[in-house]
């Protein structure tokens, strides 16, 4: 019996992939049969996932990539292109919020713009220099990370939620703008997932651990993020566009 390989002759470019769920995500899309760029701010982990690919009978290549910064991004969007001759799936992962975010009030003005620029800016820039390489492909697949935060009201991160609904947002504007050029363009809403920067984050924060409690399945590892990417990267997902998928254990509907 034949196995389907989900990803064969595609190539995929992921942000923040170095650890955490964007590692798990470069890892499962080499499996699938992705050529995988690897990028992220900290060269010596994107060089990490890349070698576990590497072992693994994958082929990847490490990007240092800062994505708030339009040169750094672009230049490894082109590197990607010129290494693997296409780009098929643009994976918007970079992102994430701190200890610092608050409400609206309280929040440092700082944070506000952290977010903003690492969360919705680097988004916007990874869509700005990957959908045209997409194009020449012949179309393919954005995944962004939005945030089920960006889905329900949830107190104490406004800088985060804004930033995320910002994301989803954008997700669905670029899906009809793109779509006659056969891009789809989908966004991921995850809830608390159990990496190591999220579990720090709730160690002792009462209203993150609240939100955690409140997960029907239990807390998500990064693997169960990476395979609803998976489908999305997929032609399995060929007329899925302008979504904003939530993988958060049903905390959106608790």
């Amino acid at each position: 019996m034949d196995i389907m390989v989900r990803l064969a002759g595609k190539v995929a470019f992921i942000t923040g992939a170095g650890t955490g769920i964007g590692r798990c995500a470069a890892e499962l899309f080499a499996r699938e049969g992705a050529r995988v760029a690897v990028a992220d701010i900290a060269g010596a982990a994107a060089e990490e996932t890349a070698h576990r690919i590497a072992q693994a009978g994958g082929q990847a290549i490490a990007l240092r990539t800062d994505v708030t910064d339009p040169d750094s991004l672009h230049a490894a969007i082109r590197r990607t292109v010129d290494r693997f001759g296409r780009l098929d799936v643009l994976h918007n992962n970079a992102g994430g919020s701190t200890a610092r975010d608050s409400n609206v009030v309280d929040a440092p003005i700082e944070e506000f713009w952290r977010a903003v620029k690492l969360d919705l800016f680097g988004t916007f820039l990874g869509c700005r220099f990957g959908i045209p390489e997409i194009i020449r492909s012949g179309g393919g697949s954005v995944i962004n990370m939005a945030s089920n935060v960006a889905l329900m009201g949830f107190p104490g991160r406004d800088c985060y939620t804004a930033a995320k609904g910002g994301v989803a947002s954008l997700t669905r504007s670029l899906a009809v703008e793109f779509a006659p050029r056969r891009v789809r363009v989908n966004a991921l809403a995850p809830s608390v997932t159990k990496t190591e920067r999220v579990t720090a984050l709730v160690a002792g924060n009462a209203a993150m651990q609240k939100i955690a409690d409140m997960h029907l399945l239990g807390l998500g590892e990064p693997l169960d993020v990476a395979y609803a990417a998976l489908y999305l990267a997929s032609d399995e997902a060929r007329i899925t566009t302008g979504c904003i998928l939530p993988v958060d254990s049903g905390v959106t509907i608790a």
